[in-house]
């Protein structure tokens, strides 16, 4: 049985590094593929700081960092808007409050 245990820790466990391998690798594909494709869209000799303004060179980075970012949420799991501290926050405020006494 304890056995069984420590395999499954284990799996989990190496799953989750596959995960955050698989996140950073991810990252670093997109730090490259974007500064590399900013630099060929941009002409620095031509238009100069023109070209900066161009949305065109932004809308690739733009919609793959919004892929990205659900991956890192499904890779890291934040719990942004009910953490655990929010929990513990509201289990504190609502047993102080007489009125829920009632309802148990």
């Amino acid at each position: 049985m304890e056995d069984f245990e420590k395999q499954k820790k284990y799996r989990i466990a190496k799953k989750r590094v596959q995960d955050e391998k698989g996140f950073y690798s991810h990252l670093t594909v997109y730090v490259i593929v974007n500064v590399f494709l900013l630099f060929i869209n941009s002409d620095f000799i031509d238009e100069g700081f023109n070209n900066w303004l161009n949305w065109n060179l932004y809308i690739t980075p733009f919609f793959w960092g919004i892929g990205l970012f659900f991956h890192w949420i499904k890779v890291f799991n934040p719990n942004i808007i009910f953490s655990k501290q929010w929990e513990k926050r509201k289990i504190k405020e609502l047993m102080d409050k007489d009125d829920t006494l009632d309802i148990l």
